[in-house]
């Protein structure tokens, strides 16, 4: 096999070997969720206190994200990669073993800081070694763990806990990250290692901004809430960020480079992507707990519905090349962004005496639509980035994403605590309505993300999306 031959195989495949690395770190974050009780008994301890594994793992990812960049251009990106994989996969086989809440904390911490090296890294891979004219299927590709792993986690992890032990939720990635280990060292390129200077500062103002705004997203989604506490976590979390931000714009080598902003399609990806990402991450939030409590559904009942999402993500996946070549990003960013919104309105009209199959046939509609918003932001972002700016604009992407996840949570949270509030129900059991007027408020965020899109100029990407060759080959 000739050495172009064997370029092209590896970048072929390293898409999949990314998302599966992708899949691990994301289904890890949520997974957890429904094996609290067991492993509180285990540890012996209140449930509630497993909370802080959670916390620990996502802080981990958020204050160590920041750093991959600077990791992969100063050793290379097959090793710091495989040296992501390697850490995640130890930790997991840690957590398995821990016997103490304790030890499972500083396990789970270890772990976030192999998940904060494989997601911008595996994304930097994956960007530098596909052609643009590939590169939406590449992005559809790595794009879905994001979009499946908090919905199918939480029911994978009541099923390994409930007929196994909750160790197995951990330990089951041995096997799987050793494999990945191995595809890593053989298919991921070396790429060059550099002596780039390390922004200590941006690393401490970053790191301090990115876990403060993280623990006051937190402890704004939890009842009672703690307003001089979370808002001061809040601000002190935006400051250190603004703090942060006006560093790296100054300094010559920062650890983030920011200057990815200036471009009109990744700077959609940040404002109006940012939006569209908050008002997603709040579905898999706020239906469980509308099914269970508000209609009075059993957790298997609500599970099963809620995996609806998860197949219209997947039935939209063979599609998305063909969409975005065929009416480009613009159209589809605004068109499907509408239906976005759409979709969170149409939830809002649930009741409990909805049919089963309308919210089936609802939710699988809204798995489409998230699926093909999020590639088609997650490519366009990257489509004029030049390979120079490439290392700071992933980077910055996967903060921001992991950021948005949490927004998402607390959105959602506070969304249903102002509507219980507002009708005179506050510190009771959420209502109905309360849910109802929920989603209309996050259909509302869907329709703010579609703004930025709007902007848009009619041929933006189109070197990547394709839209538009077909016709000028015509004429």
């Amino acid at each position: 096999m000739s050495p172009q031959t064997a370029h092209n195989a590896a970048a072929r495949w390293v898409p999949f070997l990314v998302a599966a690395a992708f899949f691990m770190e994301n289904l890890d974050a949520t997974v957890i969720t429904t094996a609290l009780p067991q492993m509180a008994v285990s540890f012996g301890v209140a449930p509630a206190r497993l909370s802080a594994g959670m916390s620990a793992y996502m802080l981990a990812l958020a204050v160590f994200i920041p750093l991959s960049g600077w990791l992969a251009d100063r050793f290379g990106p097959r090793r710091v990669f495989g040296a992501a994989i390697l850490l995640f996969t130890f930790a997991s086989l840690l957590c398995g073993l821990c016997t103490s809440l304790a030890q499972f904390i500083a396990a789970r911490v270890l772990q976030g800081l192999g998940g904060a090296m494989m997601v911008p890294v595996g994304r930097l891979v994956v960007l530098r070694n596909t052609r643009p004219h590939e590169l939406v299927r590449a992005i559809a590709t790595i794009t879905w763990p994001g979009l499946v792993a908090p919905v199918i986690g939480p029911p994978v992890g009541g099923l390994i806990s409930t007929w196994l032990s909750w160790h197995w939720i951990f330990l089951l990635n041995v096997p799987l990250g050793l494999v990945a280990l191995g595809f890593a060292l053989k298919l991921v390129p070396p790429g060059g290692a550099g002596k780039r200077a390390f922004d200590l500062w941006g690393f401490v103002s970053s790191g301090l901004g990115c876990s403060a705004l993280m623990m006051g997203l937190d402890a704004a989604s939890h009842q009672p809430v703690d307003l001089v506490l979370t808002a001061g976590l809040l601000v002190l979390g935006v400051v250190a960020l603004a703090v942060a931000a006006w560093h790296m714009g100054r300094v010559s080598q920062p650890l983030v480079d920011l200057a990815a902003l200036r471009i009109p399609t990744f700077r959609v990806t940040v404002v109006g992507g940012s939006l569209f990402r908050i008002a997603i991450g709040s579905a898999p939030f706020l239906l469980p707990l509308m099914f269970q409590l508000a209609f009075g559904w059993s957790a298997v009942t609500s599970g099963f519905l809620v995996l609806a999402l998860f197949a219209g993500n997947l039935a939209m996946k063979p599609g998305t090349t063909w969409i975005m070549r065929r009416l480009g990003f613009r159209t589809v960013m605004v068109g499907n962004g509408l239906l976005v919104a759409i979709g969170f309105a149409l939830c809002a009209m649930f009741q409990p005496e909805t049919p089963l199959w309308f919210i089936c046939l609802v939710l699988f509609f809204c798995g489409l639509c998230r699926s093909m918003q999020f590639t088609a932001l997650n490519t366009i972002g990257f489509a004029d980035v030049p390979q120079a700016r490439m290392t700071g604009a992933t980077t910055l992407f996967s903060v921001l994403q992991q950021m948005n996840a949490g927004m998402g949570i607390a959105l959602a949270a506070v969304a249903l605590r102002l509507a219980d509030a507002g009708l005179g129900h506050a510190g009771a059991q959420p209502s109905v309505l309360a849910f109802r007027l929920s989603f209309a408020l996050i259909a509302v965020v869907a329709l703010l993300a579609v703004i930025d899109s709007v902007r848009l100029a009619p041929d933006a990407g189109a070197a990547v999306s394709g839209h538009g060759a077909q016709d000028a080959q015509q004429k």
